[in-house]
């Protein structure tokens, strides 16, 4: 993709669920930095995003490229699931030949993308992973259920690993004082020394569940796609819900199956354009 004029950048904004991206084509060797992040990210004096996302040459043979991602606040992320699907579908309008099935390559690893049709995606985002040294969290064993105090109260909740923590306290109903309360309190645990998303289920059924997340270096966002893998592989290891779950998000509901516990967690939701733009550098 052309820059039209020196100091202007194109972007696309794009949501999934409501979960809002900026994305940027790196693939002509553009260095994107956290002030620029931030910049773009404000919903103020900016264009506002959850996450920013840059497409980037693939690294690997068999992916047709690769991204990365950064939080609002300029950090680092390793996966962001609705930002895949993004991804994926900002490449089909590129690429219209694009094949049906391809790859990608994410921080996190290879992720293999389906397009459902109608501006949906299904994706596989790998293995869930408990082992507590590779969330990262500190704790003497691994356990289906961690303890902790948090904001005064004690605390249940599930741990793994998307590609990215995740926490998973299991609620009777959201309410926004939990969430508020609870999310940033647990996030700054020392125990997770990378930081962490704060999930909160709701158990509706066996196939279905609400859930908000509170992401780091964000907030909370009306989607998370990762964080809905993450609550449907805690809860059916708990044996709280089947293989094959309907998340709830404020944004929007995603599709989420994990088959067996050997297998990667599929995820399937959609996407949609929002506008495309010139950013002015420098102005």
């Amino acid at each position: 993709m052309s820059y039209p004029a020196a100091g202007s950048l194109h972007f696309s904004k794009m949501h999934g669920a409501g979960n809002d991206f900026v994305l940027v084509d790196c693939r002509d060797g553009r260095v994107v930095d956290a002030a620029l992040v931030r910049a773009m990210a404000d919903r103020h004096r900016g264009v506002g995003c959850d996450q920013f996302i840059t497409i980037e040459t693939a690294h690997s043979a068999d992916a047709v490229a690769g991204y990365r991602i950064w939080n609002s606040d300029g950090s680092a992320a390793q996966q962001c699931g609705n930002g895949a699907r993004c991804v994926a579908a900002w490449l089909r309008r590129e690429h219209p030949d694009l094949a049906p099935h391809f790859v990608l390559d994410s921080p996190a690893g290879a992720v293999a993308v389906e397009t459902l049709g109608g501006g949906h995606y299904a994706l596989q985002l790998g293995r869930p992973e408990f082992r507590p040294k590779q969330i990262p969290l500190h704790a003497d064993a691994e356990a289906a259920t961690y303890t902790m105090n948090v904001a005064g109260e004690t605390v249940r909740f599930g741990a793994v690993s998307m590609g990215n923590p995740h926490a998973l306290i299991e609620l009777p109903e959201l309410d926004d004082a939990s969430v508020r309360r609870l999310g940033p309190a647990l996030q700054a645990r020392p125990e997770f020394p990378e930081g962490v998303n704060v999930g909160f289920a709701c158990v509706r059924s066996r196939s279905a569940i609400d859930l908000r997340v509170y992401e780091r270096g964000v907030g909370e966002t009306l989607a998370c796609g990762s964080g809905a893998c993450a609550a449907v592989a805690i809860l059916v290891r708990a044996g709280r819900v089947d293989r094959r779950v309907r998340v709830s998000l404020p944004g929007g509901d995603l599709d989420i199956e994990w088959p067996d516990d050997a297998a990667p967690v599929r995820m399937a939701g959609p996407t949609a354009f929002v506008f495309d733009g010139e950013w002015n550098e420098g102005s």
